[in-house]
């Protein structure tokens, strides 16, 4: 009896840790992982700012959260990495993670968490705090892309908000194996892991020339979107996504998308 081929998966997770724990994943699940970094972490310094420093080592000096806030919020595990390696310390401050891997992450650096949103999104933290923000200092600490939903809705529960910006977020060199396999017909799903991971898999396939082909050829494949806003972004651009899981992290977002893309081939 011949084997079935297996199902060519493209993950867009950085070029770290997470793409290495996708790539186990995905083959775990007996698919061929298509690993394509659409993320590139380029950290924030002071120097960018008005007020530029050097360390004892002529380095820059990076941004870290504010000191001052009653509540601190971080959106991501690089957030934390940047944060610690900076030496930062949230004093008496309330620390926010908006979901179980930004967690795990800051207890790993040794730092405590008081509060992780039953949904793990903007809006489900918007929700967990609303009832203790009103006239607080809440400081936000994430990427250059991050939500208006969660700032706009802290304003609105009557928090002081200050946003910090750690890192910016930039499409890596070379990326984009995954659009010219899928403008190819070869590539069987998609995993989307945010809006920003669709512009760059979109702007490398117009830097390749394949964009239109690249979106049929998603459309012929399986897509999952991590949520909703990473769903919309994807169907904006005329991508029809197939699966948004319940949990928003990259497991159930790979599970629930190779299941949809060959119902229990992995059994």
């Amino acid at each position: 009896m011949r084997e079935e081929p297996r199902l060519r998966v493209a993950a867009f997770r950085p070029d770290d840790d997470r793409l290495d724990d996708a790539v186990e994943l995905l083959e775990s699940l007996g698919a061929d992982p298509v690993p394509d970094p659409m993320l590139a972490v380029d950290p924030a310094t002071v120097a960018e700012g008005s007020d530029a420093t050097e360390d004892e080592d002529g380095d820059e000096t990076p941004v870290t959260p504010r000191t001052d806030a009653d509540f601190v919020i971080l959106t991501s595990k690089t957030g934390v990495e940047l944060a610690a390696a900076a030496d930062w310390d949230p004093g008496e401050a309330t620390v926010c993670a908006i979901g179980q891997s930004t967690a795990e992450a800051l207890h790993e650096a040794g730092y405590g968490v008081d509060v992780i949103p039953a949904e793990y999104s903007s809006s489900g933290l918007v929700e967990a705090l609303a009832d203790a923000v009103d006239g607080t200092k809440v400081e936000v600490a994430r990427s250059d892309h991050g939500s208006a939903v969660l700032t706009d809705g802290l304003e609105a529960a009557g928090a002081y908000v200050h946003e910090t910006i750690l890192y910016r977020l930039v499409r890596p060199e070379g990326a984009g194996e995954s659009a010219t396999l899928a403008a190819d017909g070869n590539l069987d799903a998609a995993l989307f892991t945010s809006s920003l991971t669709v512009e760059h898999f979109l702007d490398a396939a117009t830097d390749r020339g394949v964009r239109d082909d690249a979106i049929d050829g998603l459309n012929e494949a399986t897509v999952g979107a991590i949520g909703a806003p990473t769903r919309e972004t994807a169907e904006d651009a005329g991508i029809s996504v197939d699966v948004v899981p319940d949990q928003a992290d990259f497991e159930a977002l790979a599970c629930e998308t190779v299941e949809a893309a060959a119902p229990t081939h992995h059994e």
